[in-house]
């Protein structure tokens, strides 16, 4: 049995195949075919956060497959109640796959040490991979064939740049990475992407044109996440000069911009950015649910 907890996990081969069955499972949407392939499986999706792409992306998602999803917010009591060894056993009798999206990375790790059905890694503050699986998804798409493609963060090094950083690594993908120095990721975290995939270099720079310059993609997130709120102040000031706006998507006129939302408009992007025709958010946003159908199809085939 698999679990889906980092793409660092996952072989090249691995993540082809998850990508590979949501493109199919999307061709099969776009036709109106909603092929129930799991009748009667339950999934369930516990969450210590606010979420609207990820608890409606997975919960429509088991919908066409035939299953159905229960939300489980703070009522369940994750992590407080009772040890998670208990939770995660118990849950396993009832339900056939779980999704997380926690505040803690461990608790996940935890979870699924002691689970007996697949555990994703609905988001952590360590990683998220589901997004980056939907984002390269999305880059395919557009770009075809993304061997050798370049792909530009410009903001926080935070768990989206993670997981992206994890997935172009396996597969190929260039990526640039401008990040002021004091937000960069640690030693330890340049050494577990160097080990991801040998051979494979994340460029890092303090400068955002720099980084976009041949972009195929320039992607940014919030400068503030949950759980941050303290720092405000501080980060706007540190991540000011790297706003994504129209003269530094001029360095790259050709490249698409993605956001894995909640964008902060008029902080991290402008919202003529946002709105412009570089602009792909709304289809990066919908193929979190084909991506993700993918990779619960993927795992319930490992049982």
């Amino acid at each position: 049995m698999r679990h889906l907890l980092t793409l660092k996990d996952l072989s090249p081969l691995e993540i082809e195949e998850i990508l590979a069955t949501g493109r199919e499972l999307k061709e099969r949407y776009r036709r109106g075919i909603r092929e129930p392939l799991y009748p009667g499986y339950v999934m369930g999706m516990i969450f210590e956060k606010q979420s609207l792409r990820t608890r409606v992306s997975f919960e429509a998602g088991m919908t066409h497959l035939g299953g159905s999803a229960i939300f489980l917010a703070e009522e369940v009591g994750f992590g407080k109640r009772e040890p998670i060894c208990d939770f995660a056993r118990v849950l396993g009798e009832m339900v056939d796959l779980v999704m997380i999206r926690a505040k803690h990375h461990e608790d996940v790790v935890e979870f699924a040490h002691w689970s007996p059905i697949p555990v994703i890694n609905g988001l952590t503050d360590f990683c998220h991979p589901c997004q980056a699986l939907a984002d390269i998804f999305t880059m395919r798409e557009l770009l075809g064939d993304t061997q050798g493609r370049k792909l530009a963060w410009v903001g926080d090094a935070n768990n989206v740049a993670l997981s992206l950083a994890f997935i172009c690594g396996k597969l190929g993908i260039e990526m640039s990475l401008a990040v002021p120095k004091e937000y960069q990721f640690s030693d330890e975290t340049l050494q577990l992407i160097a080990e991801n995939q040998p051979g494979w270099k994340l460029r890092v720079t303090q400068d955002p044109v720099e980084a976009v310059t041949g972009a195929d993609v320039v992607y940014t997130d919030v400068w503030v996440s949950m759980g941050q709120e303290e720092e405000k102040a501080k980060r706007e000031k540190a991540f000011a000069p790297y706003q994504v706006n129209a003269a530094l998507m001029a360095h790259c006129p050709q490249a698409y911009f993605m956001h894995c939302l909640p964008a902060r408009r008029g902080l991290e992007v402008t919202d003529e950015v946002m709105q412009g025709k570089q602009s792909v958010i709304v289809q990066e946003a919908g193929n979190r649910m084909h991506a993700q159908k993918g990779a619960i199809v993927w795992l319930l085939r490992q049982r």
